[in-house]
């Protein structure tokens, strides 16, 4: 049997994806690069906003369109929290709530309709049977990823993720060290990922932190790049910044820290357990520690009860800020969560309005901090037949002239313009 897979939404779901197809194939099913010559497309949903939903359900009814002979087979997030909504679709065979490879593939290999249960822990991320039950290499990747946990404790008001995920569940330190060691062979930066990574060990028998983990990873694991995933900016610690500040770049000095908003009345009210003098007083602390420093978050503009002058103070607090890029999204009702019965909506115009002029500032900022990376060193890690590559602080370059091998670490100095960053293969990459 012949499966493609394509994934919605985060990294966490990108590595899921890679434990599913590594399930099936040690089942004895082939992965293939086309679609249209799969007999089965796994579909690995989001939930994050109602578009994300929607995406997952256009794509399904396109896929049965175009092939109404395969079998569609969908799983993850909006699977977990809508299963009658694509049980109810043509071409649908199954539909297992949350990601665990295991279940995954008997719901492939089933000859008639699945729903799958929803479990406290969807995710059994300490006992999965794939190969030496760790993860093998993404194929055709320069770039890995480790999921170090699952779920979240934290309840956002808007967040339908942790309905969906579960509780924080951590994984041993020493299993996510083999993963890494493992995926090292193949890979020359792992993107350390998860639902919420800043709780990272708080739920283990030792307990343990990010910042301890991630001190771990770089001493045993010492010659390929680190990359955190979204953290909060209050569980940036000290430790963690430290090694950030220090490693050298093999921790790279890149952050995604949600924000969500610049205003203390809506973080109340999306139950955020930061104010706005708390993210700005880290936001600060970190750029002025780490530089060069790569810096994002995630905005929610239209709030319900998001007033303008909330919004000045959002925009106010992302022009003062030191960002590079942001993702900002206009409000979406999740059902289930305490935002979606909340008062005072703001219209969607509105909100979309207000997400534009956060995206185009985002967009400015992100302008003027390449510009001013022209002429300065880098270290880039090539991607795809190496013609491009990633810096330490989050920036997609070209490369010229012919690398020495498609993958590696190189340093350089970055030429070009805002634009289009470009850097100079070198004759021989750094070794990794």
């Amino acid at each position: 049997m012949s499966v493609y897979y394509h994934t919605f939404g985060c990294k966490a779901n990108q590595y899921d994806t890679e434990r599913m197809r590594q399930e099936l194939e040690a089942n004895g099913l082939t992965t293939m690069g086309l679609r249209s010559d799969a007999e089965v497309v796994v579909v690995n949903t989001c939930t994050v906003t109602n578009q994300a939903d929607a995406d997952a359900r256009r794509l399904i009814r396109r896929v049965h369109r175009e092939q109404p002979n395969t079998s569609i087979v969908v799983v993850g997030c909006s699977a977990a929290l809508q299963p009658a909504t694509y049980e109810s679709m043509k071409g649908v065979s199954a539909v297992v709530s949350g990601h665990d490879p295991v279940t995954i593939a008997q719901a492939v290999t089933a000859k008639s309709l699945v729903q799958i249960e929803l479990r406290t822990r969807l995710d059994r991320i300490n006992t999965e049977p794939i190969g030496g039950e760790l993860l093998q290499h993404r194929r055709g990747a320069s770039r890995g990823w480790l999921k170090v946990q699952d779920g979240c404790d934290r309840r956002c008001s808007f967040c339908a993720t942790r309905l969906a995920r579960g509780p924080s569940c951590s994984r041993p330190v020493n299993q996510v060290v083999q993963e890494a060691q493992l995926l090292a062979k193949a890979h020359s930066e792992l993107v350390v990922t998860g639902i919420h990574i800043g709780h990272y060990g708080l739920d283990l028998p030792v307990s343990s932190s990010l910042a301890e983990l991630c001190s771990v990873l770089l001493d045993r694991v010492p010659k390929i790049r680190f990359r955190l995933g979204s953290v909060e900016a209050t569980e940036v610690d000290d430790q963690l910044l430290e090694l950030m500040a220090t490693s050298g770049g093999q921790l790279a000095p890149h952050l995604h820290m949600p924000l969500q908003s610049g205003a203390n009345a809506v973080l109340r009210s999306m139950r955020r357990w930061h104010t706005r003098e708390q993210y700005r007083a880290r936001a600060l602390e970190i750029a002025a520690r780490v530089q060069p420093l790569g810096l994002g978050a995630d905005i929610i503009s239209g709030f319900p009860g998001e007033t303008d002058a909330d919004h000045r103070a959002t925009v106010d607090l992302v022009s003062e800020l030191p960002f590079t890029y942001l993702h900002v999204f206009p409000f979406s009702p999740r059902n289930g969560t305490p935002a979606s019965g909340l008062p005072s909506a703001v219209p969607q115009r509105i909100a979309g309005e207000r997400a534009r002029e956060l995206r185009e500032s985002g967009l400015n900022k992100g302008v003027a901090y390449r510009g001013n990376r022209v002429g300065s060193p880098a270290r880039v890690v090539l991607e795809g037949e190496g013609r491009t590559g990633l810096t330490g602080d989050y920036l997609r370059v070209e490369i010229q002239g012919e690398s020495a091998r498609p993958s590696g670490i190189f340093d350089g100095t970055l030429s070009g313009d805002a634009e289009h960053l470009r850097i100079d293969a070198p004759l021989e990459m750094c070794p990794n």
